[in-house]
């Protein structure tokens, strides 16, 4: 039986989600871009919630094209309000059109979104070393830091909290358990 992080113990969508997509390092831009809309979305909520409407938000949100989302209007996000398969908060559907044009202006300006937000982490994953999930923080310096400068850029529903989850996401930080599994899969050396 493999050790696991105890938070994905309870759900056999969380332990599919934590085996193989949690803390790996996503270098494609529109993966890190549909994980900025659902952390966003995420906000206030749980991620298992989030998880479970991701096949829904995938199609809703034109797979996560920041091209296409950045040019829908009210018509489209009087549809997404309707949609029972995505959350209908319409702050965190407007941010996610306010944030796809941010996010384009990104790409163009550092060549890739991969580019500039790995810049924060000098193009490595930040490897800790947690015993218990008490330990593990809810922010970081380098999440207050990369959130500051997406607001100043524009962005919406991206406050320290939900870069950290972010990070952890995108594997811009290892915050598995070093009990884990994937702790040491992941480059953790323990």
């Amino acid at each position: 039986m493999l050790n696991r992080c105890d938070w994905c113990l309870k759900d056999d969508l969380y332990r599919e989600y934590h085996d193989k997509e949690w803390g790996v390092p996503v270098h494609d831009d529109q993966k890190l871009f549909e994980f900025l809309i659902l952390e966003g979305a995420q906000a206030g909520l749980s991620w298992l919630t989030v998880l479970r409407k991701r096949a829904s938000y995938l199609k809703a949100f034109d797979g996560f094209d920041p091209l296409k989302i950045a040019q829908y209007g009210e018509d489209k996000i009087l549809e997404l309000l309707s949609n029972s398969g995505i959350i209908r908060n319409r702050l965190k559907i407007e941010a996610s059109v306010k944030n796809a044009r941010v996010f384009l202006t990104i790409q163009e300006k550092f060549g890739s979104f991969d580019q500039y937000i790995w810049d924060f982490v000098d193009g490595r994953t930040i490897q800790n070393s947690f015993s218990s999930l008490k330990e593990l923080p809810a922010e970081t310096q380098v999440s207050k830091v990369i959130s500051k400068d997406l607001k100043n850029r524009g962005f919406s529903f991206v406050g320290s909290t939900i870069i950290y989850a972010h990070m952890q996401a995108t594997g811009m930080v290892n915050d598995h358990l070093i009990s884990c599994f994937r702790y040491r899969e992941l480059g953790g050396i323990g």
